[in-house]
């Protein structure tokens, strides 16, 4: 099938904002108000007065992203940040990772300068003992490991590569491995699903998988898989949106993403896309929120590769099985700070955590399939259209590409007293 693509703006996006307002549905208490209740009504009011005003004064405009100011606030961010964001002295990784993911969905390029001031700030992070702190000096943690990782692939200069010591990273994520095959995030610190997909990630991303690193995982993994259908945060645990993208993508790094139910998960996951505002919730009764535009939309690419693998005959070859379209229009309406950056629902600060995944869900709301079965939904004018992300490792297909190939050297050998910590 040829590649497609189609543009929903003009009239038919004014269109479409009047059908989906059609076939949007309130919450119904039953005359029994609760703290959830009560909160859920409150957004859904202040999403009803977004679609209002956007009617009301856009009589013959479209749904614009505000390109320009994302970037100026992204491009400000990366040189200086205000007091505000003392509090994630321990996140600076992320924080690279974030806006230089958000600049590449925008296409915007990083100046030769830029990336490579990131590169020397990000080795200050690495630690002599293998993996990435939150800062320089900082103790190595899996989450800004995997952030400085994807930061450096997203950069993707020999420069970028080298500052990854991958014979320590790989020793420091054996250090992690637990013997029923989870990973702890720190040394001394806490077991959870996050750990094993960022594991997973920077290993695959970097060519250190071994034969014995990831024994036991998927079986740990499978094991987080609760009654809902969704991926809690260790066995037994409510299912919630970030763990249940982390558990499924690294079931698909590790090629065993059979092990779980997958349509079980289909059901959780297709359940938390809001039916009044459009955009995903985290969990079950919970509020929506513009990062689980990526966390849960992020997995239905998955589920349908999946789903697809195993013979599924039903699945559509042009669309994810979500609402495309009512996600892009709550991202565009109620997501965007009018300074720039993005956000998680009006009344909310913008921040680039949100800025990141606002848009990283918008990519893949956008983008369905690659290649010959590349089917493109753009909603609004056609200067919407983001870069496509990947959505395992949610940094741009080609980067992924390209990472691999530079490291497609033999993974490091490591002693055997090494392997026995």
């Amino acid at each position: 099938m040829a590649a497609s693509a189609e543009t929903l703006s003009g009239a038919d996006g004014r269109r479409h904002c009047r059908s989906m307002e059609a076939g949007r549905e309130r919450l119904e208490d039953d005359g029994v108000q609760t703290l959830t209740s009560v909160e859920q009504t409150k957004v859904e009011s202040i999403v009803q007065d977004v679609f209002n005003a956007y009617k009301t004064n856009h009589h013959n405009s479209q749904f614009v992203l505000q390109r320009e100011k994302h970037f100026h606030y992204l491009k400000r961010g990366l040189r200086q940040l205000t007091d505000a964001y003392e509090c994630l002295d321990a996140s600076r990784p992320w924080l690279c990772y974030w806006i230089l993911h958000s600049l590449e969905l925008l296409e915007e390029p990083i100046p030769d300068s830029v990336a490579s001031d990131v590169c020397q700030f990000l080795s200050r992070c690495q630690s002599p003992e293998g993996g990435f702190g939150g800062g320089p000096g900082q103790h190595p943690h899996l989450a800004p490991t995997y952030a400085a990782v994807n930061a450096l692939c997203i950069i993707g200069t020999e420069e970028a590569y080298n500052v990854i010591n991958r014979e320590k990273l790989l020793e420091y994520l054996y250090s992690l491995k637990q013997s029923d095959g989870s990973f702890i995030m720190h040394i001394g610190g806490e077991v959870d699903v996050r750990s094993a997909y960022c594991a997973a990630s920077v290993a695959s991303l970097i060519n250190i998988i071994t034969p014995t690193l990831f024994e036991g995982t998927a079986e740990w993994i499978a094991r987080c898989q609760n009654w809902e259908g969704g991926i809690g945060g260790v066995p037994g645990m409510e299912a919630h949106g970030g763990y249940t993208f982390c558990g499924l993508a690294a079931l698909v790094i590790l090629k065993k993403e059979y092990i779980l139910n997958l349509k079980s998960l289909l059901h959780w996951v297709t359940g938390r896309q809001m039916r009044f505002e459009g955009g995903f919730q985290g969990r079950c009764n919970k509020l929506v929120d513009g990062c689980y535009s990526f966390w849960q939309a992020g997995l239905l690419p998955l589920l349908h590769r999946a789903l697809h693998a195993r013979g599924e005959t039903a699945l559509s070859m042009t669309h994810w099985m979500f609402d495309q379209q009512a996600l892009q229009e709550y991202i565009l309406l109620c997501c965007q700070c009018p300074a720039g950056g993005l956000l998680d629902k009006p009344g909310k600060s913008r921040d680039f955590y949100h800025t990141c995944y606002c848009l990283s869900g918008l990519s893949i709301a956008q983008h369905f399939g690659s290649g010959d079965l590349l089917h493109e939904v753009v909603l609004g004018v056609p200067e919407n259209r983001l870069r496509p992300t990947h959505p395992v490792y949610n940094i741009s297909p080609d980067k992924v590409v390209q990472a691999a190939m530079y490291f497609l050297k033999a993974v490091p050998k490591r002693e055997e007293a090494s392997a026995a910590n």
